[in-house]
């Protein structure tokens, strides 16, 4: 009797041991492939930002702004910058 509780005990703690490991490593695929579906798509968010472009402002008589400095503009994605 004693021996078969035992041969019991073992084969019970061999499969908490084996569940546990399936389980932990089904977390750990889980965690990668979570990871790795957040690198991706802060890659493609990247790429697809706009760049800024420079923009520049136009008169209506370029001859009569020629001593003078123009103004630059552009816009940097979040907002135009005139800089005059």
């Amino acid at each position: 009797m004693q021996r078969i509780r035992s041969i019991i005990f073992t084969v019970f703690a061999m499969l908490v041991a084996g569940v546990t490991i399936v389980f932990a490593a089904s977390v750990g695929i889980a965690i990668v492939g979570i990871t790795a579906v957040l690198m991706l798509g802060s890659l493609l968010a990247a790429k697809f930002q706009p760049t800024p472009v420079r923009a520049t402002a136009r008169t209506r008589n370029d001859r009569a702004t020629a001593g003078q400095r123009e103004p630059r503009i552009w816009n940097d994605g979040r907002g135009t910058i005139i800089d005059l």
